[in-house]
Formats: structure tokens, sequence, C-alpha cells
């Protein structure tokens, strides 16, 4: 039933959207109608198989109680049936290249050259796009073939989710005006939705196990979060993309989303209140849950169809967005006015990805500590808030758009990212405050997030790059290959290289720092001398970076910044060489501060093993003087006993 009313859906919203236009036109080339239905059908048939894979998969490594380290009879099940779904949306995915070349191009499917196809699926962003999703796909298929250890399941999961994201880079919301906007909250829409939908989905194919009422309370949570993320995400992107004007077909088709939407939501809600408490009441009576389950999964249908629609309807253009100029072509925002202070801290670009990140972070971190009360000191919760608050000001206010522009400011942007961010985040002592506020799951055969950090923190993996050595050279590597190996300009090209280039500055800075100055459990015990050693290492290579780049006469990402150079501003080779001076001269302060955390560090090292060692003193001074009494007593007693 759903399937029918999510096609129904699609056929109505496409003809009312004007997804489809079989009208033939003198001299202009037309795909032929298998690819104007084709393609929107083939868009529904695979966000469906996406959305039963990442249900399946998510469900079964961390919903389903496991056997130990192995996956549970049932979990093995689910991850057998998500083997099939993630084939075949692994084979829609590479289908769908050869439909949106027809439609690019105009041309019917027999008529398509083969060696097109491949350069399509090579070449071109969305073809590109489609083909790693394949492969994520059949990443995740084999995983779920290979799956009898949970922490595989947990790698299929993975693969699962993030297979989910790359056509989201390269739709509508990648041509939308402010697309840093569009693009990730389209990313988290389609994200949360595919946990929300297929998380149901995985619960009715369980409704016959012992274990349903304890899976869907799990899933209950999960399904709040995801309904607070659709609904925010999707008004957002809505917004960006409409420019306020609801009054046309595509706003319609929102419009419908939206109740479809806020249907389900209250659904939910009597699911919260009614029937999982009915679960655990009478768990031999599971029909109202199912009923009320199987509704849902039929308004889940009719969104479903809608958004599929959606993506072949042409949006509205706001006002202030229809424009020749290249510049907003290529950065999505109009080229920014003269550099000032006031332009960097106000104009603010905002990034949703980052703000969530910060947002969602301060907020556990303060629930972890009101858990723990008095016994968590304020500075490390200062240090934390700091480190965020830097991290959403650096990502979303004026630096962030000038950041695009000007490979000054972009550097400024790199060392407050991997150095200040990073310095600031291991001092509040995240993981030590987790580990000891999160809650084990009521059934002790569920891993819950307390359990996989352990797992994470103990594994070969963490290890491996926990060693000074390794997160030295990931942070040296890392900083010299994007400047000096050409991977700067293509990164700035995409937003997801622009996003993951980001990430990597505060990830790369936060282990360095974690390993030198961190005092979470799950880094490795080194002498303070050595990391003495290392830090002043990292110090010379990063001013040895600084000076290169300084004397350098060729330009870094000349592809990039020659056509995204502002008028105003100064000769682009004599703007590299002050994002240099700011490379050499920004470490100063925290590299400062750094070492002296690591003095202090082992200033209290050598003050505990001199306590230990005085402790030991003492404790073999009294054994002796014990054995002097003994040996005193068991003398007298001889002498008595003569």
């Amino acid at each position: 039933m759903a399937g029918g009313v999510a096609s129904t859906a699609l056929v109505l919203a496409l003809l009312l959207g004007g997804g489809v236009d079989t009208v033939e036109i003198a001299g202009l080339a037309q795909p032929g109608p298998a690819t104007i239905w084709g393609l929107p059908a083939l868009r529904l048939l695979s966000d469906v198989l996406a959305t039963i894979t990442v249900g399946l998969v998510v469900t079964g490594a961390f919903g389903v109680p496991g056997d130990g380290r192995r996956v549970s009879a049932l979990a093995f099940r689910m991850l057998r049936r998500a083997r099939w779904a993630a084939l075949a949306w692994a084979g829609t995915a590479l289908a769908l290249i050869v439909l949106t070349l027809s439609d690019v191009l105009g041309m019917p499917l027999t008529a398509l050259p083969f060696a097109a196809v491949v350069s399509f699926a090579w070449s071109i962003s969305q073809g590109q796009a489609l083909l790693i999703q394949a492969v994520l796909a059949l990443a995740a298929t084999v995983l779920c073939h290979l799956a009898l250890a949970r922490s595989t399941a947990a790698w299929a999961a993975g693969l699962a989710l993030a297979a989910v994201l790359p056509p989201a880079f390269t739709g509508h919301a990648a041509g939308a005006g402010n697309h840093q906007i569009a693009v990730t909250s389209l990313a988290m829409h389609v994200l949360a939705a595919s946990l929300w939908t297929g998380g149901l989905i995985a619960l009715l194919t369980v409704r016959r196990a012992k274990a349903l009422p304890d899976i869907a309370t799990r899933y209950s949570r999960l399904a709040l979060a995801c309904f607070v993320a659709v609904a925010a995400s999707g008004l957002i992107n809505g917004a960006v993309r409409l420019g306020g004007d609801w009054q046309t077909a595509y706003g319609a088709l929102l419009a419908g989303k939206l109740l479809a939407l806020l249907a389900i939501g209250a659904i939910g809600a009597v699911h919260r209140t009614r029937t999982l408490p009915l679960l655990h009441v009478a768990a031999s009576d599971r029909r109202p849950f199912l009923r009320l389950a199987a509704g849902e999964i039929v308004l889940f249908g009719a969104a479903f169809g809608l958004a599929a629609a959606l993506s072949r309807s042409p949006a509205p253009i706001p006002d202030d967005v229809v424009s020749a100029d290249p510049i907003i072509e290529t950065i999505g925002f109009p080229m920014p006015g003269p550099l000032s202070a006031a332009a960097l801290l106000g104009n603010p670009l905002p990034d949703l990805f980052f703000l969530t990140i910060a947002l969602a972070g301060i907020a556990a971190y303060l629930i972890g500590v009101r858990r723990l009360g008095a016994d968590w000191p304020i500075t490390r919760t200062v240090s934390f808030i700091a480190g965020m608050l830097l991290l959403a000001a650096v990502t979303s206010l004026g630096i962030s758009r000038y950041s695009y522009v000007m490979f000054s400011v972009h550097m400024v942007q790199h060392m407050l990212l991997s150095m200040a961010v990073p310095i600031l985040l291991v001092l509040g002592a995240p993981v030590t405050l987790a580990l000891r506020t999160l809650r084990k799951p009521g059934d002790p055969r569920v891993r819950g997030p307390r359990d996989w950090l352990l797992i994470a923190l103990h594994s070969r993996f963490a290890r491996c790059v926990t060693h000074p050595l390794a997160a030295l050279a990931i942070y040296g590597v890392s900083l010299y290959g994007l400047y000096f190996g050409g991977v700067l300009g293509w990164l700035m090209r995409y937003h997801l290289g622009h996003l993951a280039m980001l990430a990597h500055f505060v990830l790369a800075g936060s282990l360095l720092f974690w390993v030198l100055i961190g005092v979470d459990p799950g880094r490795r015990r080194v002498a303070p001398p050595i990391l003495v050693l290392v830090h002043f290492a990292s110090m010379v290579l990063h001013a040895f970076f600084g000076l290169t780049l300084l004397q350098s006469t060729s330009l870094i990402a000349p592809e990039w910044y020659l056509a995204v150079h502002p008028p105003w501003a100064a000769p682009l080779i004599e703007d590299q060489q002050l994002g240099a001076a700011i490379a050499w001269a920004f470490g100063e302060i925290p590299s400062g501060l750094v070492m002296i955390v690591l003095v202090r560090q082992w200033i209290r090292a050598d003050e505990r093993e001199q306590r230990r060692v005085d402790r030991n003193g003492d404790e073999a001074h009294e054994r002796y003087n014990e054995f002097l009494a003994a040996a005193a007593s068991q003398a007298v007693d001889e002498r008595a006993h003569r």
C-alpha cells in the first residue's frame, strides 16, 4: 500500500509541479518518455532502497541485542536482508547515471554512446555523486554479507549512511543561492529522514521478535531527534530555495511534505504516549503498535513521492539570485566588500554543519556537567564551550565569507581551526566527561554510546594514530600536502570538499594536541620529555611551512583564486605572502600555551613519581623496622627459653 501511495504522490506531484514535459518542440532535443518518467520513478526507488538499507543495517548493528562480540541471530537476518537492498540500491544508482545523462543531453536512452556515459560518471559532478553512491552501496553490501562481528556491522552502517549523502551535494540545492546553507541542510534532511523512516521499516521486519518492545523504545528516542532534524533542515532548505515565495507549484509541493511531516510527528507522539507503553504491558498484543506504524509508513511513502517529484520540479529562483555574476555561480554569494574588522565579524555566512556540531556539543557537554554536579572543574567547562563557540564563529561569521576569496583570510581560518579550537576542546576533556556520564542501556546485551566509545578508544586504529609520531605525521603531511600538493583548489570548488577540509583541520589538530596535552583515557602514556620533543618538532614543521610559503614565488591554487580574486584586494602573490606570514607567526601563542601545559604536566608527573618513591621508601623502612622488631623479639624468646 505504501508503494502505491508513493507512486501516486509522485505522478500527481510531477504533473502539478511541472516535473514532466512531454510536449515536443521543433528543434529542441527531447530525451523521450522513458527518461522523462523513468528518471523520477527510479529516483523514488533508489530513495526507498537506500532507506531500507540504512534502517536494517543501523538497527541490526546498534538497536538489536548482540551475542557477545558477535551479532545475534535476529541482527544476522536483518543484515542479510540489508545485503540485497544495498545491492539493488547500487544498481539503481548506476542506472540513474544513464538516465540523468539522457536527461541532460536531451537524447533517448538508445542513442547514448557508452563513452559519454563513462565520461559523465567520471568527470561531471552529478555523475560522480551517483558513482560514489553506487561504490559505497556495493561496499555496504559486501560488509553486510561478511558481518558476523558487531564491529563489522557498525562499519556497514557507517558506509550505508555515507552512501546516502553524495547526491545531496549536486541537486537543486547546489545551484541555489547561498548553497552553503542549502546543501548542508539538504544533506542533514536526507540523512535524518533515512534514519527515521528506515528504522520504522526495520521495526516492522522484526514485529514478531520478543525484543520488539525494547527495540521500539530505543528507536523512539532516535525518531524524536530525527523529527526535529528533518523539520528544521526542511524548513531552512525550503526557505533558501523559495526565497519566501510559497505561492508557487514548488511551494505547494513543499507544503504538502510539511503536512505529511506534521502528521507523522503526531503519530510518533501517539506511539510514545500510548502504543509503546502497551507493548511493555501486554507484549503479546502488538496490533495497536503495528497498525499505527503501518499508517505511518503510508505517510512516509507519500512524503518520499513528493520528495522525488521535487527533485525533478523546477524551483523558483528568488530575485536576488537571478544574476549572471560568475562569482555567485562559483561561491554561492556576491563578492564581499572591502576587508575590515567589522566585515570579518559581521556579514555572517552560516554553515549548518558546524553550527549543529557546536550547539549539539555544548548541549551534550552541559548535560554531562549537570549530571556530575560540582565534581567537574569549571575551567574545563569554560575551555570546551569557548572552543565550540570559536568553531561556530570561524565557520559562520564574515571570516568564513572572506576565506573563499582571499588566501590570507583562509590561512587565518586554518590556523584557528587547527590550533586554537583543538587546544580549547582538548583541555575540556570531553572524553572523560562522556565516560563518566553516559548511561548504560537497560539490556546488557545492547551496546550503548559509552560501550562504543570504549571500543573505539581501545581499538588498534586508535593505538596507531595516537602514537606521537603518527599524530605528528598526520598533522604535518596534511599541512604540506594541502598547499604544496595541488589539493587546495580542488577542495575549494566543491562544498563537500570544503567541509571535509575544515573538518580535517579540526580533527588533525585535535589528534595532535590530544596526544600532547590531553588528560582523557585512551591516549598513549608517553614520558613528558618525549612529548616536549614532539611538540618542538611540530613547531619546527609549522615554522618551516610558513617560511617556505613566504619565499615561494608560485601561486597556490591559482585555478581558484584567479577566478574569485576581489578587485579591491592586493595582488594575489602579496595576499599569499601575507597568508604565509600569518601561518609563520600565528603559532607562537598557541605553541607557547601548549609548552606551558606540557612543562606543568611534566612537573606534576615528577611530583607523582617522587611521592610514589617516597611511599615505597616509607613502606620499605616500616617493613625493615618490623623485621628488626621481630628479630629482637625472637632473640628475647630464645634467651628466655634457655
